[in-house]
């Protein structure tokens, strides 16, 4: 018998039942971590010994207030350890997901002549790290080659082109389609060498590899709680204190200002101005708990334990007949994400069948990241026609495997028969 993860009984959730299509009930299985992970048992525990104090903060003198405030207040004391942030030059902003804190980042960049910032993103970008940029700013993307890897190349080279007016580049830690790492230290590196700051979507790269911000040289980092075990809607922008200073927060109201009269307002200091009305306490309060357990655990231990179960997936999955990989096995920077396609079969139906008759969650589609998917699938221009005619129909896609630290070989094992099976008929 195969080894379990040694970290499976952390997670509520994993002995649960469902239906198949057949009404027989089985275990269900996980393989869809890149959109949302399940909860650590302690945070679940987390929120409701701490339910019975919870109440407003930062204005309230009752003892519950006091101690809601220093609970969230002290959060971003652990948060900005957990990925090594400056504690004298950067700042922790509380915003509800990965999604808002983008935005939260493009309406506050160059507050004066936008249209005269340059932003580079990237070929590989979710459409979260895409289209808060467009229509703001001058926005160009960083090509990645056929097999979706980022060219330095290209980003060096548009770095020339653009003489010194590059103010951001935003790249993702890994992408959500490919499970690539990319080369933070070296695209901050040249960044930095042209005068551009650096965004990193940590999405898909916190809650499965150690991140530094100081040694990777990463400006602005993001992630959300609810792919780091803490399903709460909580998400972290972290940035220079002096970069929130200026300008007018995107949300302002209560909790924002120190003085307001009827011709005036003089704002809070960050990161308060720029977390307008109720903060999501029991979010913070989720997010900090994950974050305790993860550092108790080791993101080390973690990412190796991962690597070893993606590793042992792809070495067995290419055996399969009709599969097609869509990620380069010579890569060694990975986090756990599989993309694939099963010959003479929609990624639809593929996933489908992995759900009703095995009880297999996978994710199929485009993973909101279409320009990438398109590329990666070389899909003609006249295809991507016809859809913006018809977008309710089927998409080009694929199939996504992706993993966390609860799922072991005794799951993989059981995919790769279903997938075996599914693909010999």
């Amino acid at each position: 018998m195969k080894a379990k993860s040694p970290f499976r009984d952390l997670i509520l959730g994993t002995e649960t039942l469902v239906p198949l299509l057949n009404n027989k009930l089985v275990k269900y299985i996980n393989f869809d971590n890149a959109a949302t992970t399940p909860p650590l048992k302690v945070v679940m525990d987390s929120i409701n010994n701490f339910a019975p104090w919870y109440s407003s903060i930062h204005r309230g003198k009752g003892y519950k207030s006091l101690l809601s405030t220093k609970l969230y207040e002290d959060s971003r004391q652990l948060i900005t350890s957990f990925v090594n942030a400056s504690p004298e030059k950067d700042i922790v902003i509380y915003v509800n997901n990965t999604t808002e804190a983008i935005n939260k980042l493009s309406h506050r960049l160059c507050q004066e002549e936008k249209e005269k910032c340059v932003i580079l993103s990237t070929e590989m970008e979710h459409h979260s790290n895409d289209l808060p940029w467009r229509d703001k700013f001058t926005l160009d993307y960083i090509a990645v080659n056929q097999a979706g890897l980022l060219s330095l190349e290209d980003l060096e080279g548009k770095l020339i082109q653009y003489q010194g007016q590059v103010k951001l580049v935003t790249v993702t830690g890994a992408s959500n389609v490919t499970g690539y790492i990319n080369p933070l230290k070296e695209i901050s590196g040249l960044c930095h060498q042209y005068g551009a700051r650096l965004l990193v979507d940590g999405a898909q790269l916190v809650p499965h590899e150690p991140v530094d911000m100081q040694k990777e040289g990463i400006d602005f980092l993001i992630f959300s709680g609810h792919k780091i075990y803490a399903p709460f809607g909580a998400g972290v922008l972290i940035g220079p204190r002096e970069f929130f200073l200026q300008g007018a927060p995107d949300y302002p109201g209560g909790g924002t200002v120190q003085v307001v009269t009827r011709k005036e307002v003089y704002w809070e200091d960050p990161p308060q101005k720029d977390e307008g009305g109720t903060p999501n306490l029991m979010g913070v309060i989720a997010l900090a708990e994950a974050i305790k357990k993860l550092q108790e655990i080791g993101m080390e231990r973690i990412a190796a334990y991962e690597r070893e179960l993606t590793q042992y997936t792809l070495k067995y999955l290419k055996e399969i007949p009709g599969i097609k990989l869509y990620t380069d096995l010579s890569v060694d920077k990975r986090v756990a994400i599989i993309p694939f396609q099963l010959d003479n079969l929609s990624h639809e139906d593929t996933a489908e069948i992995l759900a009703t008759k095995y009880g297999i969650a996978v994710r199929n589609g485009c993973f909101c990241a279409q320009p990438y998917i398109q590329k990666l699938l070389q899909v003609p221009a006249r295809e991507i026609k016809r859809h913006i005619k018809n977008p309710r129909a089927l998409h080009p896609g694929l199939v996504r495997i992706s993993f966390a630290m609860y799922n072991q070989k005794e799951e993989v094992d059981y995919l790769l028969e279903a997938l075996d099976t599914i693909a010999k008929k």
